[in-house]
């Protein structure tokens, strides 16, 4: 991009396509028909698997009211003990909160060119793709990169922030006694 075209896009859109530019990151934003504001809209929309998609989730930490950014595979969930244990207790975000700290709405929230830099936790669980994609900052806008590029767009490191799904059920089934 040679800087003209960025005037066209939304304003969140700009913000990221000119710290990808900044970063001398080879794909600009690409905005998308329909909107996904969903791991799994978007996954559609690109024709990619759910978990290529790189949600961004906002939490609040309650310390301090600071933001914390869990970039996550699409297909997992984060699990907030994991993340409270690496960052302090960490709570829900709403949506006023999400747009005054990254300067996006829901949906549409990129892993970069925040407002206010967050504390970013990576889900190391995106290494297990070659390509993945994240929001560009609008809910119809995403940008293509690789696992390996986030760690230098959002000076992060992978970390296991998610859910296992291999955890035992918490009702045991009731054993038969012997006569």
């Amino acid at each position: 991009m040679c800087g003209a075209e960025l005037h066209s896009l939304p304003e969140g859109v700009q913000r990221v396509a000119k710290a990808l530019q900044d970063a001398n990151h080879p794909h600009a934003p690409l905005m998308l028909d329909g909107a996904a504001r969903t791991a799994q809209e978007a996954a559609d929309s690109l024709g990619v698997q759910l978990g290529q998609i790189a949600k961004s989730v906002i939490f609040k930490r309650k310390e301090d009211g600071v933001a914390v950014l869990v970039v996550t595979s699409g297909d997992q969930r984060v699990d907030e003990k994991k993340v409270t244990a690496l960052v302090g207790k960490v709570g829900r975000a709403d949506a006023d909160f999400v747009k005054a700290h990254t300067g996006f709405t829901i949906g549409g929230v990129s892993p970069v060119a925040h407002l206010k830099p967050p504390v970013t936790l990576l889900d190391r669980e995106l290494w297990r793709f070659d390509e993945i994609w994240a929001a560009a900052g609008h809910p119809h806008g995403v940008f293509r990169l690789r696992p390996q590029d986030l760690p230098d767009l959002t000076q992060a490191s992978p970390a296991d922030v998610v859910r296992d799904t291999a955890q035992p059920s918490p009702v045991q089934p009731l054993s038969k006694e012997s006569p």
